[in-house]
């Protein structure tokens, strides 16, 4: 992976360079450090002239998005593209595809619904079923869906439980259209979608011809290029405070984060992630309160950090072995950090 630097915070498994963190970085866990960390420095100087970053941030996808770039045509691209697949991805537009299949059980898909699907069902294969997009009646039931937060009845899950799976979802090859099998499923692409838009909007700017871009979608993060010859820097932020754990330098790669701070709720003192085991019906319980993967591109480290996070730090290294170069950095719940870099 091109000039990516695992760095100080976390004990390292393998040969990476390290580095101190930087006293001035980004922050790939909070969407507001983020902005105001590049607020800060927006004009730089290189001897006696002046290097302007441009900077515009949105909400978009449920989430802030924030496009950073020398090149002042790419917030503009970035935005478009972003909006163009939230139109086909969204669970909350009533008019998207994802809508529709969710409303009706079926739906004509397009080729990039189809091909988040696949994705979707490629992840699961290898993860065993701890990546799950079919986790939607789940979701609904534990109030992640809309904010009506509440701990369900163990009958609830189980009948929740026998709609999720995403062998029950029916690919028709000779049409694209994807079905369910049974009644009552929703797909929930909370944890693929954002890192396929980054993605995709990496792809127009690209081909606009723009050579140095930072797009952030709510901490999935993707570094085009660089800023002004020298890497961007990317902090990942400690789960249980507001100090940084790392500091990574990176170029044309991609920073992906989930943890069990980003959406939760307390009942009687126990606390509730929305990040849920498929397998359980309920939050994950794996040991891990954070992981970030770093891949070269933002889908396969947004589906790889929700995956580590359910199937804990040991099955979790064996599911980033089948993703070479990818590589992640856990936190545990006892508040070390370990650094994973698999060859």
């Amino acid at each position: 992976m091109k000039n990516s630097v695992l760095s100080a915070g976390y004990r390292v498994l393998s040969r990476s360079t390290l580095e101190k963190p930087a006293t001035s970085a980004l922050t790939s866990t909070s969407h507001f450090a983020l902005a105001l960390a590049l607020a800060s420095a927006l004009t730089l100087f290189n001897g006696c002239q002046p290097q302007k970053l441009y900077k515009e941030t949105r909400v978009m996808m449920g989430t802030f998005v924030e496009v950073v770039s020398p090149d002042e045509r790419a917030p503009a691209i970035a935005f478009e593209e972003i909006k163009r697949i939230e139109s086909l991805l969204s669970k909350y537009d009533e008019k998207s595809e994802i809508s529709r299949l969710n409303k009706t059980g079926k739906v004509a898909a397009s080729k990039e619904t189809w091909y988040i699907m696949q994705k979707s069902k490629e992840f699961w294969q290898a993860s065993g079923g701890a990546f799950d997009v079919t986790v939607g009646p789940l979701m609904n039931i534990w109030g992640f869906s809309n904010t009506q937060y509440k701990v369900p009845k163990r009958k609830e899950i189980e009948k929740a439980s026998k709609r999720v799976g995403m062998d029950k979802i029916i690919f028709h090859k000779n049409n694209n259209v994807i079905e369910f099998s049974i009644p009552g499923m929703a797909v929930d692409l909370g944890a693929i979608a954002k890192g396929y838009a980054v993605d995709s909007a990496v792809k127009k700017i690209k081909a606009a011809g723009v050579k140095n871009c930072l797009i952030n979608t709510g901490g999935d993060i993707y570094c085009l290029g660089n800023k002004f010859g020298t890497p961007w820097k990317v902090a990942v932020q400690n789960p249980r405070s507001q100090n940084f754990l790392s500091t990574m330098s990176m170029e044309n790669s991609a920073i992906a984060t989930s943890g069990d701070y980003e959406q939760y709720f307390k009942n009687r003192d126990e606390v509730f992630s929305h990040i849920l085991d498929p397998k359980t019906g309920a939050p994950a319980k794996g040991g891990v309160i954070s992981v970030t993967v770093i891949a070269e591109d933002c889908l396969t480290a947004d589906a790889l950090a929700t995956s580590l996070f359910v199937l804990g730090r040991e099955k979790g290294i064996e599911l980033l072995k089948k993703y070479p170069p990818a590589k992640a950095g856990i936190v545990e719940s006892d508040n070390e950090g370990q650094m994973v870099a698999v060859p």
